[in-house]
């Protein structure tokens, strides 16, 4: 089995959260519905980092980290059919300013929405449930 870590951000501004869409592509084994900005922390990187950096790519915005929330862990069958066991570290994280180029490639789509709405559209149960630690 292969183990994967990744980092991402729940990230607020004036009362609302971010969610992004990704964009998804051949090779792109995640579900395309609503989620947060996230991905696989680099080497030499600390998840703090990854978090920082992968707002930014996925979410268009730059943001500073206010706690951490906790890593939640789940299984996916890669491009290679080999079973994956991934953990993600989110953080709260408080909006400080819109990136000059918005987001990148692997993201379709952003919005800032209400914490209920955000539940209502959020895919994966567990980052429905980070929401419930704020």
């Amino acid at each position: 089995m292969i183990r994967e870590f990744s980092a991402g951000g729940v990230v607020f501004k004036d009362g609302t959260v971010l969610v992004r869409r990704p964009t998804g592509g051949k090779d792109y084994r995640g579900n395309l519905g609503w989620s947060f900005p996230k991905g696989l922390i680099d080497e030499g990187e600390i998840p703090e980092e990854a978090a920082v950096r992968e707002v930014a790519e996925e979410g268009g915005v730059v943001a500073k980290i206010v706690k951490k929330l906790g890593t939640i862990k789940y299984f996916y069958k890669n491009k290679d059919n080999l079973m994956v066991m991934k953990f993600v570290t989110f953080y709260q994280m408080e909006w400080v300013s819109d990136l000059p180029d918005g987001f990148g490639w692997e993201t379709a789509e952003v919005k800032w929405v209400g914490t209920e709405e955000a539940k209502k559209m959020l895919v994966n149960k567990s980052e429905k449930e980070l929401l419930l630690k704020i």
